[in-house]
């Protein structure tokens, strides 16, 4: 007798079925992270004695046996990731960063201190100083002097470029205390912008050689749109540079150039850069009614808000500015 086989044909959509098979799209299979996992993914939790998972898991198959993947995308981060104002001044920001964990909200703030780039004094050309303080040490402090100056609008000086009014700014000061008269203080009220550039003769060594100045101007700054209204000024006019005794004299100029943090901390734009976790306060249970009301009152930072219910029932309920204006106290 002879043996029948039974030959079964693969369909195109069984084969297409096959290729896009996921074990985690079985009805069985548990997906996702189990709350204490995404606990400890997601939150820094406060404790009594000290905090625990504050250190990001940071391994991008650290939770792939349970389809969750852990990696770092740019398309997940653009969508997740969330910047709030939350005040903003001349000198000050506040803003939250949602959707980051602290090493990237780190990352930011290293940024601010060493990358974004910013006008400061490089070079100090001394004509005079009489005073107590050393050259060396007037030119460290000129050069921590933050200048109010938009840096988009000037170009970065190498060693083979000439200074000019691109990427060169220039300050004068000239200060003296007579004799007779009291000890008085320099200021950086006293820096003097010099809009054409410098005012100081090179020295040469032929008398017939055409006078040159530290600086190649070709146009004055204070001709651009960009200046004209907004001059180039220090940013606080109350900032000691020195003292002056009866007698003494400083004169000197100071020549501003683009730079980073990375290079030297006076570029550095902002004095202090920091982060705060962002609290998050949890109900145990519902308060509803007086109980509600009596909850916002006797909360002494102000962190929870009434819901109208509508039907005359109010709820407690914790509010997120106010948690956000917590973390900054």
């Amino acid at each position: 007798m002879g043996t029948n086989e039974v030959t079964r044909i693969v369909t195109d959509e069984e084969k297409r079925e096959a290729k896009n098979f996921n074990i985690f799209d079985l009805p069985d299979v548990p997906t996702g992270l189990p709350p204490h996992l995404e606990l400890q993914r997601t939150r820094v939790v406060c404790k009594k004695d000290s905090n625990i998972h504050p250190t990001a898991i940071t391994f991008s198959g650290a939770y792939s046996s349970m389809g969750v993947d852990n990696s770092v995308r740019l398309e997940n981060f653009s969508e997740d990731f969330k910047v709030d104002v939350i005040s903003l001044t001349e000198t000050d920001m506040v803003f939250d960063m949602i959707g980051v964990h602290a090493g990237i909200a780190n990352a930011f703030r290293r940024i601010l201190l060493a990358e974004l780039p910013s006008m400061a004094i490089e070079k100090v050309y001394v004509a005079n100083n009489t005073s107590v303080i050393q050259d060396e040490v007037l030119a460290h402090r000129l050069g921590l002097i933050p200048i109010a100056a938009d840096p988009r609008l000037f170009e970065y000086l190498s060693e083979n470029d000439q200074p000019n009014e691109k990427n060169t700014i220039v300050f004068k000061l000239h200060v003296k205390c007579l004799k007779g008269d009291p000890r008085r203080k320099v200021l950086t009220s006293e820096l003097k912008w010099l809009p054409n550039g410098s005012e100081l003769i090179k020295e040469s060594g032929g008398s017939t050689t055409t006078p040159k100045t530290y600086t190649s101007f070709n146009h004055s700054q204070d001709s651009f749109p960009e200046f004209a209204e907004n001059p180039i000024r220090p940013t606080l006019k109350d900032i000691l540079i020195a003292k002056l005794g009866p007698g003494q004299e400083i004169e000197l100029e100071a020549h501003a150039v683009k730079g980073i943090g990375k290079t030297h901390a006076k570029w550095s734009p902002v004095a202090t850069a920091w982060y705060r976790m962002l609290p998050e306060v949890v109900l145990l249970k519902e308060f509803e009614g007086k109980h509600a009301e009596e909850l916002v009152k006797v909360c002494p930072k102000k962190v929870f808000d009434i819901e109208d219910m509508g039907q005359g029932e109010v709820k407690a309920f914790p509010s997120f500015l106010q948690m956000s204006l917590l973390a900054f106290e």
